[in-house]
């Protein structure tokens, strides 16, 4: 039985002859060739960091907050981070993919903090 939609392609069903499948199968589509498979040496995806920088702008109480609503730390680790950033200048907040890492920047300047993306060696 074959069928004969509105594009007039006609289209054959399971049950069919040779004949009416062969009017199907005429198209100029190729069989596929399977390749043999090659491995690429992929690069491993090194963890990011997301450092913070100090800047003379914000409130030490201000970047605490961030701190803790950006990445869920508890007040008295944030407060650390934040003491490391004003005293050393810069702090590693969070280490991991860089997708996440990307994000957490974005967040960060957001809230109007200098943070950068570094990749670890």
């Amino acid at each position: 039985m074959t069928v004969q939609p509105r594009s007039g392609l006609a289209v054959a069903l399971p049950n069919e002859s040779a004949s009416a499948k062969a009017k199907v199968r005429g198209s100029s589509v190729g069989h596929p060739v399977i390749e043999a498979e090659t491995k690429a040496a992929e690069e491993v995806d090194l963890p990011w960091q997301v450092v913070v920088h100090n800047d003379p702008v914000n409130l030490m109480t201000y970047v605490t907050m961030v701190f803790q609503k950006v990445f869920g730390l508890p007040r008295a680790q944030a407060e650390i981070h934040m003491m490391e950033v004003h005293q050393k200048g810069r702090s590693i907040l969070w280490t991991g993919v860089r997708e996440r890492a990307e994000l957490y920047v974005q967040q960060l300047h957001g809230y109007l903090l200098l943070a950068t993306l570094e990749r670890t060696v």
